[in-house]
């Protein structure tokens, strides 16, 4: 389901870095965080996610979710912008 969305969206930022930011900015609708990702790097994202009321996603692998971002390498968090 979540893959669907990444797919289905007009516009999304990939990584914890951009995702981090874009929250701030409050530009992001829902963000997909990737299960096997380190915790360490998805739970502040997730954090500030629900901090700011913003529906956090889950997606079993990083690999899958960067591809369906259209990349070639994996994706620990991908936002879903407005």
């Amino acid at each position: 389901m979540s893959y669907e969305k990444v797919l289905q969206a007009k516009e999304v930022i990939i990584g914890t870095k951009q995702t981090a930011k874009a929250l701030n900015e409050g530009m992001v609708r829902e963000i997909v965080v990737a299960e096997d990702a380190d915790p360490e790097i998805t739970s502040p994202i997730i954090n500030l996610a629900l901090k700011m009321n913003v529906p956090v996603l889950n997606a079993d692998s990083m690999k899958k979710l960067g591809k369906a971002c259209g990349i070639k390498v994996g994706a620990a968090a991908v936002a879903i912008i407005r």
